[in-house]
């Protein structure tokens, strides 16, 4: 029996310094990346493009505007019942400051936000599984193992 594949989308935001946006987790005990940092995402609805996905993480999660640039890396994993299929993509905010959590209690809402330009923020939720940090790690040439 095939496991169902379930889509997400991360997105890098940068400010203007250069710095990028990281996400903190809620302390979810069902959840093995709670209280990790990583970088804002979201499912994918049925049929929903990538690119439409990253843009709805902007007002859903962060209460702002984004604009979606290019794709930087997908990863898979397993996650027991189903695999988890995660790209990230580049995005900038076209209006509104990042705040959270957002009020939409559908979606999983996160505890922090700030903008950092150290990625070793990242690396332990690298290690614990976080697909969208260690795409991004990839991409800058970081070393997370």
């Amino acid at each position: 029996m095939m496991k169902r594949v379930r889509e997400s989308v991360a997105v890098v935001i940068r400010n203007q310094a250069g710095q990028f946006l990281v996400t903190r987790r809620p302390d979810d005990p069902a959840d093995h990346l709670a209280g990790a940092w990583g970088l804002p995402a979201a499912t994918r609805r049925s049929g929903e493009p990538e690119r439409a996905a990253a843009s709805r993480i902007g007002p859903l999660k962060l209460g702002v505007a984004l604009s979606v640039g290019a794709r930087l890396g997908e990863r898979t994993a397993d996650r027991g019942d189903y695999l988890l299929r995660l790209c990230d993509y580049e995005a900038s905010i076209r209006a509104g400051t990042p705040s959270v959590p957002q009020s939409d209690s559908s979606v999983t809402q996160y505890v922090a936000c700030e903008f950092t330009s150290d990625p070793a923020v990242l690396v332990p939720g690298a290690r614990r599984g976080s697909l969208c940090s260690q795409i991004f790690l990839e991409a800058i040439g970081r070393d997370w193992r």
